[in-house]
C-alpha cells in the first residue's frame, strides 16, 4: 500500500530540500540517472549529521565507478544552501549532511504552528488507495473478552487511528459472530444452568461454557420469565446420546434445547447474545476502542449472501460435490487441502460465511481491507484469499495482520489462563489492575506478530522503568514547567529560537522532525508499535535535557526559546499518545 504524502507544517522540509540538492547534483554527474531514487536516512550517531544518503553506492554499478569517487563528484556539484552547515563523505561513499542550527530548530515553530495536526498526512489522492477498512477483535460474543482480545483491540484501534492520521479514510468494523454452533453452545449452557435453579440438574457438559457469567444469565432468565422454560431433566437427557464423544453429547444437549423449547429457544439464544454483545461493547468502549460498524454474521444468511457466494464459486467451476457436501478447491490457490463450504445436511460452514463477508467488504468499495486476526488463524489466510480470487475479486486488496499471544507475569511467575473453564484473566480484570493507559501502551511494546510478556508489576510501578509512566511523566513535567512560568503559550509560537544551541536541544529537535516521517512509515507498515518506541525515545531526550539544563533561566530570550522547545515536545507527545489511546496527564 502506497502511503499518502506527508503534509509538512513548515516552509522548509529538510528532507525534501536535501533531496532536491542531490537531484540537482545528479543532473550534472550522471544525467542518464535522473530517475534514480534518492533515499535519505537519519544516522544513528549525531556526529554523522542529520541525514545520510547512499546515492553514490546506488549508482556505482551503472556508472562502473567506485562509490567514493561518485560521492566526491556529487558533493562538488551540490548547490550552496543556507540551510546546510556541512557535507561530509563517510565510509565507502555515504554522504552526510549537517543542517545549520536555524534549520534544525525550525521544527519547533512548525510543531507549534500545526499543533494537533503536526505529523498529519494530507488526504490521499484519488488515484491511490484511500478508503480503508480495519476489522479487528471480532471475538465470538460467548463470554467476556480476555487479555488476548485486549491486545487485538489495542493494536487494531491504534492502527486505525494511525492510518486516519496519516491521511486515509478509515472504517473500523467488528464482525459479530452471532450465528452458528458457538452461540448455540452458549445458549444451551445458560439454559442448563437455568434448569439447575429449578432443581432439574443434568450433568453439565465439560465442553460447555463454564464461567460465572453463564450462571448470571440463567438467573436473569429466571427473574424475567420464572419457570416458563423448565423441562424435566429426564426429558433433556432423553435427547442426549450415550457416547464418550463429548462433542456429540454437547450437540445432543443443543438439540434437546431446540426441540423442548421450540419457539422459546429463540428467546434464550437472543438473550445470551444480547447480554454478551452488550458486555463486549461496554468493555471496549471503556477501553477507548470504538467501532463505526458492527456487522452481523446472521445478516449474511438472512439476505442470502452466503448462498450467493457459494453459487458464484460453483458457477466459476471451483466447487465439487463429495459425499453430499460441497467443497471449495482451495488447494488450487495455495491451501493445504480443499475446504467444505456446505455440509451434506445443507448447512453452510463458517468458511462459507467468511467468503460472503469478505466479498461484501469489497462490494462496499474499500480500496484496501485489513483484517486483524489471532496468530492461530495463520492457516486461514490462503483459503480466504483463494476464495476471493476464485470469485473474481482482487485478493491483493486484503491484508491480514496476525496478533500473537499474550502471557501475563506477576512476581516473576506466569499467570495461568484458560478459556471455557471461566478461569481466564479478562480484559476488564487487567484494566482494573493496571489501568487503561498501561494496557494500551504495554500492548504496543512489541510488534503484533511477536509474543508479548506483560509484566503486571512493571505496569503498575511509578518508576522510569515503566515505559508508559516514563512517557507520561515527560508530559507532566512540561506542564509543570509551563505552569511555573505562567506566561502566554501562544506568544512562544513565533519566538526567537536562536538561543537553542546545545546538543541535547538539537537532539530533541531532530526527534521532533522525525514524527511526520514516523507516522507515514508506521502507517505503511501497519506498525503502531513504532509509535510507542518513538515516544519512549522522545521522552528520553527530554528527560536528559531537563536534568542537564534549566528551562526557566533568567535570560528572557533563552528562557522563551527553551519554553518553546518544551511546548513543542509536549505537543508531539500528545499527538503520539492520543494515537495510541493513552491519556496525557497534566500532573503525576
Amino acid at each position: 500500500m502506497a502511503a499518502p504524502q506527508a503534509n509538512p507544517a513548515n516552509s522548509l522540509d529538510p528532507r525534501q530540500h536535501i533531496a532536491a540538492l542531490l537531484r540537482n547534483a545528479l543532473a550534472s554527474v550522471a544525467p542518464g540517472q535522473g530517475l534514480a531514487e534518492i533515499v535519505l536516512e537519519r544516522p544513528k550517531q549525531a556526529s554523522h549529521g542529520d541525514f545520510a544518503s547512499n546515492l553514490a553506492m546506488q549508482l556505482a554499478r551503472e556508472l562502473k565507478t567506485a562509490p567514493r569517487q561518485i560521492a566526491e563528484r556529487l558533493v562538488r556539484e551540490l548547490p550552496v544552501s543556507a540551510h546546510v552547515a556541512k557535507v561530509e563523505i563517510a565510509g565507502a561513499g555515504f554522504i552526510n549532511f549537517t543542517l545549520t542550527p536555524a534549520a534544525r530548530s525550525a521544527v519547533v515553530a512548525a510543531v507549534l504552528g500545526a499543533g494537533g495536526d503536526f505529523g498529519r498526512g494530507a488526504p490521499k489522492s484519488a488515484r491511490m488507495a484511500r478508503r480503508l477498512q480495519v476489522e479487528f477483535v471480532s471475538a465470538n460474543p460467548t463470554g467476556p473478552l480476555h487479555v488476548g482480545h485486549g491486545r487485538g483491540a489495542a493494536y487494531g484501534a491504534s492502527l486505525a487511528s494511525l492510518l486516519a492520521f496519516a491521511g486515509y479514510e478509515v472504517t473500523r468494523e467488528y464482525y459479530v459472530n452471532d450465528a452458528g454452533r458457538q452461540m448455540d453452545i452458549l445458549a444451551v449452557s445458560a439454559w442448563l444452568r437455568y434448569l439447575e435453579l429449578f432443581d432439574e440438574p443434568v450433568p453439565f457438559p465439560p465442553n460447555a461454557y463454564q464461567g460465572g457469567y453463564v450462571r448470571e444469565m440463567a438467573e436473569q432468565i429466571k427473574q424475567a420469565h420464572g419457570d416458563r422454560y423448565v423441562h424435566p431433566a429426564e426429558a433433556v437427557l432423553a435427547c442426549v446420546p450415550e457416547t464418550d464423544d463429548i462433542e456429540a453429547r454437547l450437540d445432543g444437549f443443543i438439540l434437546a434445547g431446540k426441540d423442548l423449547l421450540g419457539e422459546d429457544w429463540a428467546y434464550v439464544h437472543s438473550h445470551v447474545l444480547s447480554e454478551q454483545l452488550a458486555d463486549c461493547r461496554a468493555d471496549l468502549e471503556e477501553f477507548g476502542v470504538h467501532f463505526d460498524v458492527w456487522f452481523s454474521e446472521r445478516s449474511l444468511y438472512d439476505t442470502g449472501m452466503v448462498a450467493r457466494a457459494v453459487e458464484k464459486l460453483e458457477k466459476a467451476g471451483h466447487i465439487y460435490t463429495q459425499d453430499g457436501a460441497k467443497w471449495f478447491q482451495s488447494t488450487a490457490f495455495g491451501d493445504e487441502k480443499d475446504r467444505v463450504v456446505q455440509r451434506d445436511n445443507g448447512i453452510y460452514t463458517y468458511f462459507a460465511s467468511d467468503i460472503a463477508y469478505h466479498l461484501n467488504k469489497f462490494e462496499r468499495g474499500f480500496d484496501k481491507v485489513i483484517d486483524v486476526w489471532g496468530a492461530d488463524h495463520h492457516g486461514y489466510i490462503p483459503r480466504v484469499k483463494g476464495a476471493l480470487a476464485a470469485s473474481g475479486a482482487d485478493a491483493t486488496k486484503l491484508d491480514v495482520t496476525l496478533v500473537q499471544f499474550v502471557s501475563l507475569f506477576r512476581d516473576g511467575h506466569k499467570v495461568s489462563m484458560s478459556t471455557r473453564s471461566g478461569e481466564y484473566v479478562t480484559l476488564r480484570q487487567l484494566r482494573g489492575e493496571v489501568g487503561n493507559d498501561a494496557c494500551r501502551f504495554f500492548y504496543m511494546l512489541r510488534k503484533c506478530d511477536q509474543a508479548l510478556d506483560f509484566d503486571l508489576d512493571l505496569a503498575k510501578s511509578q518508576s522510569n522503568d515503566n515505559p508508559v509512566y516514563y512517557v507520561q511523566y515527560a508530559h507532566a513535567r512540561i506542564c509543570s514547567v509551563l505552569a511555573q512560568w505562567g506566561g502566554d503559550e501562544s506568544a512562544l509560537v513565533k519566538g526567537d529560537l536562536a538561543p537553542l544551541q546545545h546538543d541535547r536541544e538539537f537532539a530533541i529537535c531532530s526527534r521532533l522532525a522525525e514524527f511526520p516521517e514516523l507516522v507515514q512509515a508506521a502507517a505503511r507498515d501497519y506498525a503502531p508499535h513504532a509509535l510507542a518506541f518513538y515516544l519512549k525515545d522522545l521522552a528520553g531526550d527530554f528527560h536528559s535535557w531537563y536534568n542537564a539544563e534549566r528551562v526557566l533561566v533568567d535570560d528572557v530570550a533563552t528562557r522563551e526559546a527553551r519554553l518553546a522547545l518544551a511546548l513543542a515536545t509536549r505537543q508531539v507527545l500528545r499527538n503520539g499518545l492520543s494515537l495510541l489511546g493513552v491519556s496525557q496527564p497534566m500532573s503525576m
